[in-house]
């Protein structure tokens, strides 16, 4: 379609190609910071673990996540692309890297971003999942202007619904056949938190 621009569309091509902005944020017990080549031990090792590698949402055929082209090169492209970025987080009490979050699906028109998360097997249970999604939403929207943050879990994933629920969002549907794990294709439970439920 050509002619005139839609209005307030002005700009549109600046938005697609926005870097995504670099964040760090902390709680009283954890950092949220970006990854560095220096974790890629760490990441490499949450990744490798069997109930991380049940629910990924990558396909079996991706193979195994390489913790330092997690942590550099494919961190860097979706930052630059505008498209999300990859975090640690962080213990403060002994500064172990305890678990990774990632943004992806970023739409800068409609200020969306999607999290999703994995945490070491010895540190789940512990609250730091929805702890850390819950700092980084707000750094998000409070912060960055975005206006919708998205968790899209598989069903059977209780753990990460309970991540959803403890980290304050609301459950909105179910998309039928949107993703998939390492067993395959799979419906996704979407979960989310606006900006008004923060005011």
């Amino acid at each position: 379609m050509s002619g005139n621009p839609i209005p307030g569309m002005a700009g549109l091509g600046n938005l697609a190609v926005r870097r995504f902005p670099t964040l760090t944020v902390q709680t009283p017990r954890l950092d949220v910071r970006p990854l560095t080549a220096a974790d890629a031990d760490p990441v490499t090792e949450i990744f490798a673990d069997k109930q991380t590698q049940r629910w990924l949402p990558f396909p079996k055929e991706f193979g195994q996540i390489d913790g330092r082209s997690w942590c550099t090169e494919m961190a860097g492209e979706r930052r630059d692309s505008g498209m999300g970025d990859h975090y640690g987080i962080v213990r403060r009490e002994d500064q172990r890297l305890v678990g990774c979050l990632w943004t992806k699906r970023t739409d800068w028109v409609g200020r969306v971003t999607e999290i999703s998360y994995a945490v070491s097997a010895d540190a789940r249970g512990l609250g730091i999942a929805p702890e850390a999604v819950d700092v980084l939403t707000l750094a998000l929207v409070l912060e960055h202007g975005f206006q919708r943050i998205e968790l899209r879990v598989a069903p059977g994933n209780t753990a990460s619904r309970r991540v959803a629920e403890k980290a304050g969002f609301t459950y909105e549907g179910l998309l039928r056949n949107a993703g998939y794990v390492h067993s395959g294709r799979v419906d996704l439970e979407v979960w989310s938190i606006v900006a008004a439920d923060l005011r």
